[in-house]
């Protein structure tokens, strides 16, 4: 039985089987001196045995080193392996074989610093073809590691390896790493925690102890069974059966009360919550009963702190938040719910997950204790959504600044929505609107992927043929865009690419659109951060609105939501040479093509060019 991995930080506590035992023990124990020990993996004799720290040694064994760090350049590079493998997993009462890494569902955490290498080794033991993209990480003249498949590189065939080689710069919260290629990340994913460099400070008091959530779904049946049908018939797929808060249902689910994640915490401490939405198709409210939260980071980018009851993370984002526990035990307990956030007509999955957040010393057994719920909002309440992003600003501090561009070189109008295409057949009726096959698209361009990377075409010169560089600055018919939809709802298809000299200053305004009905498009942009600098209601004005942009503090992040019947306009800095894939992070409008690519151009210098790939890119 291998239990969960016990991952360690500087100067903190740990839990081993929910028994807490600090960095300093766990070092003396485990470790030989000449190694800086980050993870172990453990066997445990028995299962969810409870453990003290004399019985520590004799209930645990280290089967291998996980990661081990060695200095260089002031940062350390610190070497992983994924073995992608198949494991049987039971959730709902339905066990089913999903595809993990090393065996763990979630998978393991990467745990690194501000300045360190990662070298992570993805070995392919399954019969999917497999990529990972390591979401955030600006992959500074590493495009080569960034992950996507069929863009920055081809995937990773069965019995196949590659090592994702690359340096964490300017960047320090949480990200999160998943599989990159269908809808494989239901169950291939897990947190990147990136610290401070060392004796660099958090700027909000140090927390106690900092704990990842992660969000996802569950499904009963097999999700590449799923999108491959709902890709035949043109239909919507089915949805997932249940939410998870690391992993597990919760105790709101049938057949899941054993499901549940728990946190167990201590009177008068603050504790760092690293929440991180991996769910594949839904935005979600979250809220700890009578409890308040402290936003103070948002996708590895640190904002200015405020308080909320009630937080909204889309698919894609991560939010540090800090918990500040109660003076005294209470004598009850306080589930920690997330449900979704749902626009548009198409059906979701109306449940709600559940964890419990529960004092260690009270005066009563936990299991009579009462149970508080957290009221969350309704399920469309875009007022909500609205209102708590527009709480997000930029530190803008002397020592985390807010370099928005001011001086713009390129300006991009961007509609983002769905819309419908023909039967792959002729004769053949499908099951979208009127017949057709339910799509989506960006400026009227739904995106086919290449066989083969596109990065590589660009590199090595062979790109004819593969795809075209005439991707369209702005829609190329105009319509009341969240007025009455067109009678027209069909889109286009290709392989486009927009190409951006280095160094390019971009202004882009992603404007939701009303066919098939308004709805909200997390997007997220690979190989860079972006500011949030407007967003609003209804069409976007170039005359009016932008006189409200903030050009000041505003929130830095990867992935934003783009308004149900709204627009959103960000601001970034086209520094990174290669090419980048911005998509919606709804896994369902990515299938449908709600996705395309910017090619930058290499710079004059050394540092401002892409190098050549490494020996082990996956072939096609």
């Amino acid at each position: 039985m291998l239990c969960p991995l016990v991952q360690t930080y500087p100067n903190s506590h740990y839990l081993i089987n929910q028994t807490p035992f600090t960095d300093n023990y766990i070092q003396k124990h485990f470790m030989k001196k000449h190694y800086q020990l980050n993870y172990y993996k453990v066997e445990c004799f028995p299962q969810n045995r409870e453990m003290g720290a004399n019985s520590l040694l004799k209930c645990f064994r280290i089967l291998f080193l996980v990661l081990v760090g060695t200095k260089v350049d002031g940062g350390v590079t610190r070497h992983y392996t994924f073995d992608i493998k198949l494991e049987n997993v039971t959730r709902l009462c339905h066990t089913k074989s999903i595809v993990t890494v090393n065996g763990q569902f979630p998978g393991p955490p990467i745990v690194a610093r501000e300045g360190d290498t990662l070298l992570i080794k993805v070995v392919n033991h399954v019969q999917n073809n497999i990529s990972i993209h390591w979401h955030g990480i600006r992959q500074l003249q590493s495009g080569w590691a960034d992950g996507p498949a069929y863009v920055t590189q081809c995937p990773i065939q069965t019995g196949q390896s590659y090592v994702y080689n690359f340096t964490i710069t300017g960047q320090r919260g949480t990200l999160f790493w998943h599989a990159h290629i269908s809808w494989l990340r239901s169950s291939l994913y897990g947190p990147i925690i990136i610290l401070p460099k060392p004796n660099v400070p958090y700027p909000f008091a140090k927390p106690y102890k900092e704990i990842p959530i992660i969000f996802g779904e569950w499904f009963n049946t097999d999700t590449e069974t799923i999108i491959s049908q709902a890709l035949q018939t043109g239909g919507g797929p089915n949805v997932s059966d249940a939410y998870t808060i690391n992993g597990l249902p919760g105790l709101l689910y049938n057949c899941s009360t054993k499901d549940t994640f728990k946190l167990k915490v201590k009177p008068r401490k603050t504790y760092l919550l690293r929440l991180i939405n991996a769910a594949l198709n839904d935005e979600l409210f979250f809220s700890i009963a009578n409890h308040t939260l402290t936003i103070v980071d948002a996708d590895a980018v640190y904002v200015k702190p405020f308080e909320t009851n009630i937080l909204l993370i889309t698919p894609g984002q991560t939010t540090n938040v800090l918990l500040k526990t109660k003076p005294h035990s209470p004598d009850a307990t306080f589930l920690m719910a997330a449900r979704p956030y749902a626009t548009g007509l198409g059906t979701f999955d109306n449940s709600t997950t559940a964890g419990i957040l529960h004092y260690e010393s009270t005066s009563k057994s936990a299991k009579n204790l009462p149970i508080f719920k957290p009221s969350l909002p309704p399920l469309n309440d875009t007022a909500f959504a609205t209102n708590f992003s527009k709480k997000l600003f930029s530190l803008a501090s002397a020592q985390y600044p807010a370099n928005v561009p001011n001086k713009i070189d390129k300006r991009f109008f961007f509609t983002v929505g769905l819309g419908t295409s023909p039967c792959d057949q002729q004769n053949q009726t499908c099951q979208g609107p009127n017949g057709t096959k339910l799509s989506a698209s960006i400026n009227n361009v739904s995106f086919i992927l290449p066989n083969t990377a596109l990065l590589q075409s660009h590199f090595f010169g062979q790109s004819n043929g593969i795809y075209d560089t005439d991707y369209p600055y702005s829609p190329t018919h105009w319509f009341n865009y969240t007025g009455n939809p067109p009678n027209n709802t069909m889109v286009g298809n290709g392989t486009k690419v927009m190409v951006l000299n280095f160094n390019t200053s971009v202004e882009l305004v992603m404007q939701d659109t009303s066919i098939l009905g308004a709805e909200s498009h997390p997007l997220h942009l690979h190989g860079f951060n972006f500011f949030i600098v407007g967003q609003g209601f209804g069409n976007f004005d170039p005359n009016k609105d932008p006189k409200s942009f903030n050009l000041v503090d505003p929130v830095e992040r990867n992935t934003v939501g783009v308004p149900s019947g709204g627009w959103v306009a960000i601001r970034f800095l086209a520094d990174n040479p290669g090419v980048w894939l911005m998509h919606c992070h709804l896994e369902v409008h990515t299938s449908w093509g709600l996705k395309m690519a910017w090619l930058v151009l290499d710079g004059k210098l050394p540092n401002q060019k892409l190098p050549p790939p490494p020996s082990d890119l996956p072939k096609c």
